[in-house]
């Protein structure tokens, strides 16, 4: 069964926030909402939760996976990164942009893109999602609560609820989200930013 915690979007209640990032630390699978669409997310190294993602969105073994991080501190640790392309992470976030690095060891080779070695970066804009990383402690593994018969997003947090119902450990109800996931920038060949997919961040802020 699935448990529902309504989250207030802009004042998240810590006890809240709380049990959600127990389900994460326990291996659980969960929905929550984000500055752009809902997503579904676990705990980095919990291979059984990222199957069941995996089965619900349908997703192939070329499939780019991201990482929910709090802000850039972390990012040393998980990507690899010069000095103009940290300089443009941090010009953007948080906000609606996923980025694509070259990521280390610490990454599980799972959800690295298997013949590129990459991972995506993401620091939401988003009270829900800053305080669950903050209560958690570490990035989450994150991926747009996308279905595979389904021409946008999850955004309707009732439709998530619907939808996911007994999939997923825990939804968090934290309203609407929008339905344009974030735009997507590969910064890894070096030749600066390269636009993989156009979506709710702006492009004009990027080049």
């Amino acid at each position: 069964m699935t448990t529902v915690l309504h989250i207030h979007p802009e004042d998240p209640q810590p006890r809240l926030i709380s049990e959600a990032a127990k389900v994460l630390r326990q291996g659980g699978l969960i929905a929550y909402p984000t500055d752009t669409t809902y997503a579904l997310g676990c705990g980095i190294g919990e291979k059984a939760a990222l199957d069941r993602l995996i089965r619900i969105r349908r997703l192939d073994n070329k499939h780019q996976f991201t990482l929910l991080c709090p802000d850039l501190s972390v990012l040393a640790l998980y990507a690899k990164v010069d000095n103009p392309d940290y300089r443009l992470l941090k010009a953007h976030t948080p906000g609606a942009y996923t980025f694509i690095l070259q990521g280390t060891s610490e990454v599980p080779r799972r959800l690295m893109h298997p013949k590129k070695r990459t991972i995506g970066i993401r620091v939401p804009d988003h009270p829900i999602c800053q305080a669950l990383l903050a209560e958690y402690g570490e990035p989450i593994m994150t991926s747009t609560a996308h279905l595979p018969d389904d021409e946008f997003p999850l955004t309707d947090p009732q439709d998530v609820r619907d939808f996911l119902n007994n999939q997923v450990d825990m939804v968090i109800d934290g309203g609407f989200c929008g339905v344009t996931e974030t735009t997507v920038i590969s910064l890894v060949d070096g030749n600066g930013p390269e636009v993989i997919r156009e979506g709710a961040g702006l492009l004009d802020a990027i080049f």
